[in-house]
């Protein structure tokens, strides 16, 4: 059984990697977070892009573990403003993970945007680094709209503001499963798909 690290403490990424490789019918690979391996120093995210971001992060878990490492990183790029939040996504309020504030300044800066120019993407970018130094980014898109009212209880981050191309529902109204099938994160993970493959030959 390969051990595969995925360089995160979030239960939820974690739940949805075992999913995806367990539809994928990948078996052999055994997904540990964080939490399950001896602590090590975690760089800041300082990167100017999404890739950055993940290489960085995945770079520093597979050295520090001796372990495949998995880690991404993903954010809101909001057409009406230029691709931000982006990378600054989990602090746009000022604050690191406050879901509600950042949230409530991007719906306030979107106050006088009007409903057709209300198209943003969430973007994930997902990085692969093996102990042998191989390395693997890949990038996940879902395009959508954004409302005026948070609306739903599931996801977090932006989520509840989030209608994807084709739904009425935000994505904090979807189902897990439904989510994992077409996210930003469930399309990236999927883009790994042969890479993780390998690591079971």
């Amino acid at each position: 059984m390969t051990r595969l690290l995925l360089a995160t403490r979030n239960a939820k990424k974690l739940a949805e990697l075992r999913r995806i490789l367990e539809r994928a019918g990948v078996s052999g690979v055994a997904v540990v977070g964080l939490a399950d391996v001896p602590e090590f120093p975690e760089a800041p995210e300082t990167g100017a892009t999404f890739e950055e971001n993940a290489l960085a992060k995945a770079r520093d878990a597979a050295k520090a573990t001796g372990l495949p490492a998995v880690a991404d990183d993903s954010g809101l790029a909001v057409d009406a403003l230029n691709g931000m939040p982006g990378v600054l996504s989990a602090r746009w309020a000022g604050r690191h993970g406050d879901d509600r504030a950042n949230l409530e300044l991007v719906l306030g800066q979107l106050a006088d945007v009007p409903d057709e120019r209300r198209g943003a993407a969430f973007v994930c970018a997902a990085a692969l680094v093996t102990p042998s130094g191989a390395e693997t980014v890949v990038r996940g898109e879902w395009r959508g709209t954004l409302t005026r009212e948070p609306r739903g209880t599931h996801g977090f981050g932006y989520d509840p503001i989030f209608v994807p191309e084709g739904e009425t529902r935000t994505s904090a109204e979807l189902t897990p499963e439904e989510k994992d099938a077409a996210s930003h994160r469930g399309r990236a993970l999927r883009a790994l798909l042969p890479c993780l493959e390998e690591l079971t030959i």
